[in-house]
């Protein structure tokens, strides 16, 4: 069914049932406490309102209004200045730069990962053992703060909890020495913002 104007006035997220990138969307909406339409996508057959919105036809893709927004961070900040409380981002500049750089980090050594594991093939099996490496290399920075790299939470956990949330289906397993990546993820999982971003099929994820 194509948007019509009335519903166009609505905040409108288009996204896949199980995509890591379409649930830290979600995760900043439910930490917001945003309503919003939700548009499940099927990437095989792309809806024609995600065709004529998105060049790309990709996911996530939002739509407030007139404007429509297919980048992952480039939404997530949006949201975060568009709907102020909470806020994810810090006040002052120096500190955002640094979460800004956490992120791109994540995006470009974790969760280009999880998108080759996805893919199957030789790939796959390397990728993981990168991803559970990088982890295990990296879990003292999981329990320095409540929330990661901060006390509080922030646009870094919206992107990093959903991937932690799949390492169960990615079949990524942890060794002990990184129990604090599982306890950081737990303490995620637990709070109502986490519960209402997922998805059925998300939620199947875990046993």
């Amino acid at each position: 069914m194509a948007l019509n104007q009335r519903s166009r006035a609505v905040l409108t997220v288009f996204s896949a049932p199980d995509c890591v990138h379409s649930h830290r969307v979600r995760l900043v909406l439910a930490a917001k406490g945003v309503s919003y339409d939700h548009v499940t996508v099927d990437l095989d057959n792309p809806p024609e309102d995600l065709i004529d919105l998105n060049p790309y036809n990709s996911v996530p893709t939002l739509v407030d209004r007139d404007l429509v927004l297919y980048d992952t961070s480039v939404i997530c900040e949006y949201l975060d200045e568009r709907y102020p409380h909470p806020p994810l981002m810090p006040v002052d500049p120096l500190s955002r730069a640094r979460l800004r750089l956490a992120i791109v980090r994540l995006e470009n050594d974790w969760l280009t990962l999880v998108d080759r594991i996805d893919e199957g093939g030789k790939a796959a099996e390397a990728a993981r053992r990168t991803l559970r490496d990088d982890l295990v290399r990296n879990a003292p920075a999981f329990k320095a703060s409540r929330f990661f790299l901060s006390p509080e939470m922030s646009l870094a956990d919206c992107a990093l909890a959903p991937l932690i949330w799949r390492l169960e289906a990615l079949d990524v397993q942890l060794p002990k020495e990184a129990q604090p990546v599982l306890d950081y993820g737990e303490r995620i999982f637990r709070s109502q913002g986490f519960t209402r971003s997922l998805t059925p099929e998300e939620r199947a994820l875990r046993h």
